[in-house]
């Protein structure tokens, strides 16, 4: 499907809907899509990200598989 014509499924959907709910939702993710403003991180959030690199770079961290398994087992438990 070309762009130009998701683009008309979508706007056609979007004129459809009657949950104020989900449009505000689509107006949210737009927003954040379109947005070009630079983000000012605190430094906490600076220092997370850092460590968060850290432990990627080890390897410290979850697989896809390893995740899904303990989403699982733990649902499976409720």
């Amino acid at each position: 499907m070309k762009t130009a014509d998701l683009k008309l499924e979508i706007i056609t959907k979007i004129v459809e809907l009657k949950e104020v709910r989900i449009i505000e939702e689509i107006k949210r993710l737009l927003d954040f899509e379109l947005c070009k403003n630079v983000y000012d991180l605190s430094s906490e959030q600076l220092n997370a990200i850092e460590e968060s690199r850290k432990e990627y770079k080890i390897g410290d961290c979850f697989n896809d598989d390893e995740v899904t398994n303990d989403i699982n087992q733990w649902l499976s438990e409720k």
